[in-house]
């Protein structure tokens, strides 16, 4: 049982903690400030590659297994006010009994692991778009999401804060926030990147690396032959193209044969013009 003299606050409902935190959100913006709650459509908190790997993450590690629980509800109810990413910082405002400062730091990945990654995946990934969607081989996400030597942090890579009286370091509010980073990495998954401090570009400059545009060519099944492109657009196509070659000779137009002397059409004559009289004037 918990006491608010012993510096516990009393148990808020959830329904009652939900309005506080909508009231929050409307107080604030008036107030002008901007606010990024973390808001979930259905029961999952994650529903992309980014973000359920994030969560997965999260619940390896067994420093933490006591308090995700609740978490998972205050996340799922709405309670994070506010959630902000930035380079090796996490920023956030939970409703509880009240409104808790939740402060995370991240500590930014050794340039030798992000240039292990880079160099395990060059050739992997073609394109920005298809690494953000999470859309590339099983061997890349796994290498990307691998435990300790990875992109997301351990445990012993951030540090913890919140200004609940709640004497763990992980209390249920940064709980909340830790999932909800799972939820916004759905929506904007380069900021993984940017809290880990890399540029994702550099897994994009790799692969080009690894598959120099020189080198890259149309497939021989994917090229038209000459008498097909001359087929698909009705023209007649030169055989060489060499620049100092000689233009092809014009073909002399064919001369229509004359027609059998029987078959002659009749040539039609037609009646001079009469001249026209020109009328003297009388003499003087």
């Amino acid at each position: 049982m918990s006491y608010y003299g012993y510096g516990w606050r009393p148990y808020v409902p959830v329904a009652e903690r939900r309005r506080k935190a909508e009231r929050e959100m409307v107080k604030r913006r008036k107030q002008g400030h901007e606010v990024s709650p973390v808001l979930l459509e259905g029961r999952a908190i994650a529903t992309t590659f980014w973000g359920q790997a994030w969560c997965d993450n999260l619940e390896r590690y067994s420093d933490y297994a006591n308090r995700l629980p609740r978490g998972r509800t205050y996340v799922r109810n709405g309670s994070v006010v506010d959630l902000r990413i930035s380079a090796g910082a996490i920023d956030a405002l939970v409703m509880g009994s009240e409104l808790y400062k939740v402060a995370l730091k991240v500590t930014p990945v050794a340039k030798a692991r992000w240039k292990a990654i880079c160099g395990d995946c060059a050739g992997a990934i073609d394109s920005l778009v298809e690494l953000l969607q999470g859309r590339f081989s099983k061997g890349v996400m796994e290498r990307i999401c691998r435990p300790g030597q990875g992109l997301f942090p351990s445990p012993a890579e951030i540090r913890l804060s919140c200004s609940c009286p709640d004497w763990a370091d992980m209390c249920k509010h940064v709980a909340a926030v830790l999932y909800g980073v799972g939820a916004r990495f759905d929506r904007q998954p380069e900021l993984l990147f940017r809290l880990r401090e890399v540029d994702e570009k550099d897994l994009i400059a790799k692969a080009g690396q690894a598959l120099p545009l020189a080198g890259r060519g149309p497939a021989k099944t994917k090229l038209l032959a000459g008498e097909d492109l001359s087929a698909v657009f009705g023209l007649d196509l030169a055989q060489s193209a060499d620049p100092h070659a000689k233009p092809a000779a014009k073909r002399a137009k064919p001369k229509k044969a004359a027609a059998p002397a029987g078959k002659r059409k009749p040539v039609k004559k037609t009646a001079p013009k009469p001249r026209r009289k020109v009328v003297k004037p009388p003499s003087a």
